[in-house]
């Protein structure tokens, strides 16, 4: 019997992403529930609703609230944070390799990677020198895998993975479907999980 698939929408600019990040696979694994990481970019879905950068920038209360939102969760969760000194980072290269390791079995610890560079070491994430780096730790052929995320066919599928997730009404991240339901937040994660598992079994 196949596992029940939980879909993970997540951007790599992403404050709170960072945390769903972080705690998705032993959440998802316990559940007997498996991830499909899916990268996505936030700027076209910010730009279909009329927004020109993060909401976060754009209302100055609730970036401040958020800030700190997210360091109780880092000192709940026992991650690490600091927070970047350039918000959103560039987070193109960053989503293309991601789809890459995707197919290649390798996104989840590619991801989590990227995420504490950007949310724990303030590095720029946008180089190709930092995400080579990582690729590099994770002894991956780095220099082949950076020259395959500028293909066009790797364009075209990050392109292909915004359009459905704006088919599927997402709006923000990190967002996670199951059995046709959409759950918005890291607050919602636990019950993404247990919808995944619940539906399957039904």
């Amino acid at each position: 019997m196949e596992r029940p698939v939980l879909d993970f929408f997540f951007e790599f600019a992403s404050t709170y992403s960072y945390a769903a990040a972080m705690r998705i696979g032993p959440l998802a694994e316990a559940a007997g529930v498996t991830v499909r990481w899916r990268p996505f970019l936030l700027g076209p879905i910010f730009r279909a609703q009329g927004w020109t950068d993060s909401p976060f920038n754009l209302h100055p209360a609730k970036g401040r609230y958020m800030w700190r939102d997210l360091e109780r969760i880092c000192a709940r969760d026992g991650l690490g944070f600091r927070r970047p000194s350039a918000f959103p980072r560039n987070s193109l290269l960053a989503a293309r390799v991601a789809l890459i390791g995707a197919d290649d079995g390798w996104c989840g610890d590619f991801t989590r990677a990227v995420y504490r560079a950007n949310f724990a070491e303030d590095r720029d994430i946008a180089q190709p020198e930092v995400i080579g780096g990582i690729l590099a730790a994770l002894r991956r052929p780095a220099p082949e895998i950076l020259a395959r995320a500028a293909s066009p066919e790797i364009k075209q599928r990050l392109k292909a993975q915004n359009e459905a997730a704006a088919a599927l009404g997402i709006f923000g991240a990190p967002s996670f479907t199951a059995a046709g339901e959409l759950f918005w937040g890291n607050d919602r994660l636990d019950e993404a999980v247990a919808w995944a598992r619940q539906r399957e079994r039904a």
